[in-house]
């Protein structure tokens, strides 16, 4: 069965900077971007959450600065983005506004991913904004990424931020209708895909480059995001960008790819918390140990005993007062921390450690039971 928008609870979308930033000027598609914001309320009207993630800093920076076309130097790129990455939060802002929602912006690295306590900062602090109401504005943090810290392009930033979210659907608005058998720009044979359920080695086969002179991203980076997304049991969807509804356009039956999800998104996660090699252990009391049973969080006032060595982000055990094995879950705390407020009721904690604490010691969605 293909995914549909309609039935999706978390959706990112993927923004190219050839959709945001005309090519000849450098100037802002407003209308365009006007016709984006549109969607994105219709798709929260409807209970979805939404998470943009743009490029667009660097090519509106480069404008405005009056830089030449063409490859530009690392830190001709980073000031570049410096300016731009203002103008596109304000241009973001501007547009979805007028629909009563309110945006953030969000700057990430690779390394924000690749690091246990990033990955888990980034993600707390997007759950917050989601459950406020707030559209995140995600975009690689051009100002200060290497080329050793950098994702390189947005496709597959976006894939991770799926993952990160645990969104039902990942949308690559692009300057092609789909994933086709070849470069439907040099081969009028090449076909389109409606569907794909895996990706074999066939399919990678078939992948080439793009050809927009603003976007770097190619579907070969297209693919690989689809690989980390339907892995972690986020459907994908690739279709052309540059309708003035493109969103509207896709649920209405536009041209389109849809990689399917090989299983689903919570199932994915916990299967990743289970296999990790656990730092320490907590042991819980009775009441903790039915309120995991009832799928809550867990909190230091439940928890008897703390052991071992572990850092924020670590794995642990979680074991009940006979011993009983309750689940592997990933610490919101340091073991000293944990030790330190076990037994405690949250609103305690800031007078113990000397800082506004969260008031889980393990969350939920951060635990394989």
């Amino acid at each position: 069965m293909t995914p549909t928008l309609g039935a999706a609870r978390r959706i990112v979308v993927k923004i190219g900077s050839a959709l945001l930033v005309d090519r000849a000027t450098g100037a802002l598609r407003e209308d365009w971007l006007s016709g984006l914001a549109a969607d994105v309320a219709r798709l929260r009207a409807g209970g979805a959450q939404v998470i943009l993630v743009s490029s667009g800093s660097i090519a509106l920076g480069r404008g405005v600065l009056g830089l030449a076309a063409g490859e530009l130097a690392l830190e001709h790129s980073q000031a570049a983005a410096a300016v731009g990455q203002i103008r596109l939060a304000r241009a973001y802002e501007a547009a979805l506004q007028p629909h009563g929602i309110v945006t953030g912006q969000v700057l990430v690295t690779l390394e924000d991913s690749a690091d246990r306590r990033r990955y888990l900062n980034s993600r707390a602090t997007m759950e917050t904004m989601l459950s406020l109401g707030v559209t995140p504005i995600v975009n690689e943090n051009d100002t200060v990424a290497t080329d050793e810290i950098r994702y390189g392009d947005n496709d597959r930033l976006a894939a991770q931020v799926a993952v990160t979210c645990g969104a039902d659907v990942l949308v690559l608005l692009s300057d092609v209708d789909g994933f086709y058998s070849g470069n439907p720009a040099l081969d009028p044979a090449a076909r389109r895909f409606d569907v794909v359920e895996r990706i074999t080695p066939e399919i990678e086969a078939m992948a080439g480059e793009g050809i927009s002179g603003v976007s770097k991203g190619g579907m070969r980076t297209k693919l690989m995001a689809a690989r980390v997304a339907t892995d972690a049991g986020c459907a994908m969807a690739i279709t052309l960008g540059s309708t003035d509804r493109p969103l509207s356009a896709l649920e209405n039956g536009a041209p389109s790819t849809w990689f399917l999800p090989q299983t689903d998104p919570q199932a994915a996660r916990k299967r990743w918390i289970a296999a990790m090699k656990p730092r320490g252990e907590l042991v819980v009391d009775a009441g903790a140990e039915q309120a995991l049973a009832q799928g809550k969080s867990l909190l230091p006032a439940g928890v008897t005993a703390v052991t071992g060595r572990f850092g924020r982000g670590d794995p642990v055990t979680i074991r009940g007062a006979s011993g009983t094995h309750l689940g592997t879950g990933l610490a919101r705390y340091t073991a000293e921390e944990a030790k330190a407020i076990r037994g405690r009721r949250s609103a305690e904690i800031e007078a113990i450690l000397g800082y506004k604490g969260r008031a889980a010691l393990i969350h939920r969605d951060d635990m394989a039971t």
